[in-house]
């Protein structure tokens, strides 16, 4: 793509550098809901050194002096699926066309160099203050944080790390490198600071095993508002779902009747647990100040506590409440270390960059380079980044091929396009650029330069390679107007893993047919968290959805009348009727309008999606960062050259990139 700047793009703006939202609160330091997925991954066998990669000594008593190079440098991890550092010039060809490693490292930098420094520059916080204080992180530390983490959810240490890589994506290196360190120094730092006590243990247990709330939700910004709909409520409160789906401004409860995740104790506002706990099944609560809305809430039924003694899951809770501590510690310890370091973001000032040629920044005069931060941009997000420059190649070839070109003006119309589609416009109906470009570029946390080569100029691109297929039957517009302003099927459901499992709950359910038993079975059994929680509750299904075998089920059944089991993918699913939600008394000429923009965009994107794959399908690419091949039938030169090619730089062993 021509990086060009946007006529109607302001000039980028200046990066924060110390932000209070660290990276080690939020990247090396993660929430046990999440499984510790980036914390516990890696291998400490680095190789026959008997230091480790920091320059640690693998035995406590061992000194060595450690280097930047070392502390920026990866380990060699024995098991390990993908190589340190390619060495190699190129890491891609597509139909011929090379895309190589400093386009790529290139690249990476743009898109991700800001985050990846100040990794680099956290790490070295790190370590001078470990330094300082003789802390060391050994091997065997190491190596027995991984058998922990292992032990703890009952797999072997390779099945740990298989799945960790597997699932979340973080390779082994980088787990050593970026989080399990890291982690572990912190840890020894804050030592004193992580001590739990009997009290603490009693609200984390009361929290997770006690009693909680099953109840609804309603939400208004008017006080007078909320006065009447609760006057409403306290008359008639099986009225509490209509009103919800009619009034509350939570969008997502509303949509379900009003329904919530079970409310547990310690959690937030102990003056609305209270509230919500003082309450008897079917009763509403007072109005409710949060923040600046009101809320009004309804006690559908009381959670017993489970069946578990704190002595059962005590070594479990204490972990997890010195996680939350360590989150707590890592955040002020940065802060106090960004405000007492000497640190020059170089990278982002333009006057150092002159100054002080290939560097990136200085911690207290220890210089970061432009070569270190690319090799580890490339590291860590080469294979995706290459995915998305091999994209860029091929749009561009395939735009060579019809001679046609990605004009300035195109760019502009397609933000303009853009802008107004999603609603973002001034008093006068026109785009409002800035706030636009503020809410992409926040959501997708990139600059603006990085929004339009990613995200505008390859839809502008697929738009031109598309071409004016587009065509908007009548049948589209009734479809389009049934799913969005006609009846919805109110269920619920039991979503399942396999047919074995679905036909014995569904059993279960034909024996006993009423609505609070399949509420009770969805919450023992579904695997789907959000209905699980919410005693099999799910938004009304609508026509023409995206799921047209579960909505001809769904608009089949009658009120109280329980579904076959419905293959859905690899997922089973039991659904029971509640009734019919009112289609919207709106007439269709007086959206059609709306419905006609929305439909062609629809398929204008669908369109698009289909030219791409054809473009990709007939491609020769050969990617050797990821060690794969694609024999395209484009043309034979681009083959014969990457054959030529890839039988210089592959050994006998297989592997493109050492």
């Amino acid at each position: 793509m021509p990086r060009t700047e946007s006529k109607l793009i302001p000039s980028r703006r200046p990066h924060r550098w110390k932000r209070h939202a660290v990276l080690l609160v939020t990247g090396l330091v993660v929430v046990v809901g999440c499984f510790f997925a980036r914390r516990y991954l890696g291998d400490p066998q680095v190789g026959a050194d008997t230091r480790n990669f920091f320059g640690f000594a693998n035995s406590p008593g061992a000194k060595n002096e450690v280097t930047s190079e070392e502390i920026d440098s990866s380990p060699t991890v024995k098991g390990a699926n993908r190589p340190e550092h390619p060495q190699h010039d190129v890491m891609a060809i597509v139909n011929g066309e090379d895309i190589k490693r400093a386009q790529l490292a290139h690249a990476c930098v743009e898109r991700h160099g800001e985050e990846v420094l100040e990794s680099l520059v956290n790490k070295r916080l790190i370590l001078h203050h470990c330094r300082n204080r003789n802390i060391e992180v050994t091997q065997d530390e190491i190596s027995a944080e991984i058998d922990h983490m292992a032990k703890r959810f009952k797999l072997g240490r390779e099945q740990w790390l298989d799945l960790l890589e597997r699932e979340r994506g973080i390779g082994r290196e980088e787990y050593v490198r970026d989080i399990l360190w890291p982690t572990l120094a912190l840890r020894k730092l804050a030592t004193d600071q992580l001590t739990v006590s009997e009290e603490e243990l009693d609200k984390a247990y009361e929290t997770q095993f006690g009693p909680a709330v099953h109840a609804r939700l309603l939400v208004v910004s008017s006080r007078a508002q909320a006065e009447e709909v609760h006057a409403q409520l306290v008359q008639r409160p099986e009225e509490f779902a209509r009103l919800a789906m009619k009034h509350s401004e939570d969008i997502n409860s509303a949509s379900i009747g009003g329904l919530i995740q079970p409310i547990r104790r310690h959690v937030g506002d102990a003056s609305i647990e209270q509230a919500v706990f003082s309450l008897e099944s079917g009763q509403i609560s007072q109005i409710l100040p949060v923040a600046e809305k009101f809320a009004i809430l309804k006690c559908e039924s009381h959670i017993p506590p489970q069946e578990v003694s704190l002595n059962e899951v005590r070594t479990e809770i204490t972990e997890q409440i010195k996680e939350t501590k360590l989150r707590e510690v890592a955040s002020q310890l940065f802060e106090n270390l960004q405000n007492s370091a000497v640190i020059q973001n170089v990278l982002n000032d333009p006057d150092l960059s002159q100054q002080m040629p290939g560097i990136v920044s200085t911690v207290n005069g220890d210089q970061i380079t432009m070569s270190q931060l690319g090799d580890e941009c490339l590291l860590r997000y080469g294979k995706d980044v290459l995915e998305l420059e091999i994209s860029q190649v091929l749009l561009q070839q395939s735009l060579a091929d019809s001679q046609q070109t990605v004009t300035q003006e195109d760019v502009d119309r397609e933000v303009r396009h853009a802008a107004i589609l999603a609603g973002v416009v001034d008093k006068q109906g026109q785009p409002d650029f800035e706030a636009w470009f503020q809410l992409v570029t926040e959501e997708q946390g990139v600059s603006q330069e990085i929004y339009l080569r990613d995200s505008v100029w390859p839809s502008v691109a697929l738009k031109k390679l598309t071409g004016d297929s587009i065509q908007i039957r009548e049948q589209d517009l009734q479809k389009g107007f049934d799913a969005n302003y006609g009846q919805r099927v109110r269920c619920r459901a039991i979503v399942l893993h396999n047919m074995r499992k679905a036909m014995e709950v569904w059993g279960k359910a034909r024996q006993n047919p009423s609505m609070e038993y399949f509420g009770e079975l969805a919450t023992e059994y579904s695997i789907e968290p959000t209905s699980k929680s919410l005693h099999g509750e799910v938004p009304p299904i609508r026509r023409h959805g995206g799921q047209p075998q579960l909505e001809e089920v769904a608009f089949a059944l009658q009120e109280n009348e329980l579904s076959e089991v419905i293959q859905v993918g690899n997922r089973f699913i039991i659904l029971k009727c509640e009734g019919r939600t009112k289609p919207i008394d709106v007439r269709r000429e007086d959206v059609e309008e709306i419905l006609r923009l929305d439909i062609t965009e629809k398929k204008l994107r669908l369109a698009m999606a289909e030219k791409f794959e054809q473009i990709r399908s007939v491609a020769q690419i050969d990617n050797y960062l990821a060690g794969t091949s694609q024999a395209g039938t484009r043309g034979s030169e681009a083959s014969t050259a990457a054959r030529r090619y890839d039988s210089a730089v592959r050994p006998a062993s297989g592997s493109a990139v050492q």
